[in-house]
């Protein structure tokens, strides 16, 4: 009898306890459900809200023309083409030292090792400085020692390269995104298994064979991912480029290294902030804002595309 009476509170606290888990996990559903509706709600009224108030302004003449009458009419064209040559010009700087930093912290540096602290403190450290910061340093640094430096030794002091230009802000913009180039590399090759690495060295392979025909091309998704994320946070960052060499109206394209150039984001800022008349601008606000969405989409479509067929040729 008392096996019987132990056999039976047994189960029904097996069932007590089983229907509160089911109650606890449907709750966190449902909160995780709802939190997730909840951003996609957020993100398509944003989108909503700058369409429908910047649509209308979209034009041949507006993505083709410059800026007329005090930012109130005209294009924005120059803001286009400067956006576009600055995320180019810095991923041609950062991605390329992004991805040999990552292959080295992974693959040839000492974990234990005074250096190889130091870098991951450095990079950590930098993933957390503001834009504006950076935007100082660059000044300093870039703008002012490193093109002041070249001025005075090959063109008698004159100012050409001590003075903002797109190759001074695309630099500064690389050292913003760098650390995420790095982490997302870093962390693409540390996934590849290690047993593909000892059976490279059990044929015969060197380190740099094993490292560069073995190890990156199975990376290779990752190094794409972080590239669609510098890509993402460049597109978008006003404040590295305020001191660097965005400019608030120029009728003209940059056509070398040393000039300025516009950028929509600073385009978008300057009519909101500065404009004599804001109410005036806020189409072309919305409408500007728009396109800058569009190039940002149309950039990191074009690295998830290529990273899925890379992804697909790798798994046939």
């Amino acid at each position: 009898m008392t096996k019987l009476n132990n056999t039976e509170s047994f189960k029904k606290g097996f069932f007590k306890l089983k229907n509160k888990y089911r109650i606890e996990n449907a709750i966190t559903y449902i909160i995780l459900f709802l939190n997730g509706y909840l951003i996609v709600g957020m993100l398509a009224i944003i989108l909503l809200t700058i369409f429908v108030g910047g649509y209308e302004k979209i034009t041949w003449e507006f993505l083709t023309g410059v800026p007329e009458e005090g930012m109130t009419e005209g294009g924005i064209f120059p803001g286009i083409f400067g956006t576009v040559l600055l995320v180019l010009i810095m991923s041609i700087f950062c991605i390329p030292i992004g991805v040999i930093t990552a292959i080295y912290l992974t693959e040839y540096a000492r974990k234990d090792s005074l250096f190889y602290k130091v870098v991951n403190f450095s990079i950590n450290t930098l993933v957390g400085i503001p834009g504006i910061v950076l935007g100082l340093f660059g000044l300093a640094f870039f703008v002012v020692t490193v093109g002041g430096t070249i001025d005075n030794l090959f063109y008698g002091g004159k100012l050409v390269w001590g003075k903002p230009a797109i190759v001074w802000a695309a630099l500064t913009m690389s050292v913003l995104t760098m650390p995420v180039v790095i982490v997302s590399v870093k962390e693409a090759i540390e996934a590849v298994p290690e047993t593909l690495r000892e059976a490279s060295f059990a044929l015969g392979a060197t380190k740099y064979e094993t490292v560069f025909k073995v190890v990156l091309p199975r990376a290779l998704t990752g190094v794409l991912t972080g590239s669609i994320l510098a890509i993402s946070r460049g597109s978008g960052e006003v404040a590295p480029i305020l001191f660097t060499g965005v400019a608030y109206y120029l009728p003209y394209l940059p056509t070398s290294l040393t000039d300025q150039f516009m950028e929509l984001g600073y385009h978008i800022y300057v009519m909101s902030t500065q404009s004599v008349d804001v109410d005036a601008t806020l189409p072309i606000q919305f409408a500007t804002t728009l396109v800058l969405l569009t190039i940002t989409f149309i950039l990191n479509l074009f690295a998830i595309i290529l990273r899925s067929r890379l992804r697909k040729i790798k798994n046939a």
